[in-house]
């Protein structure tokens, strides 16, 4: 996975969104509890069409509410 995706020339953007697969890869949580977490409401997630995309920004919430 890039973090970030070229668009042109010298103009990048930032992922803002990741597939499941990619926030095990990002968090190193396990991939039935990223689905818990969903089922939970404790992560969320945007569907697109059968896409389930789950926000960088919901990701960061929940390890930032996890810091002791």
């Amino acid at each position: 996975m890039k973090p970030h995706v070229e668009l042109s020339p010298g103009l990048e953007a930032y992922r803002i969104s990741v597939r499941v697969p990619d926030a095990v890869k990002l968090t190193g949580i396990k991939r039935t509890k990223l689905y818990e977490l969903i089922r939970n409401g404790e992560i969320e997630i945007v569907k697109v069409g059968t896409a389930t995309l789950i926000p960088i920004e919901s990701l960061k919430k929940y390890i930032d509410a996890k810091r002791r």
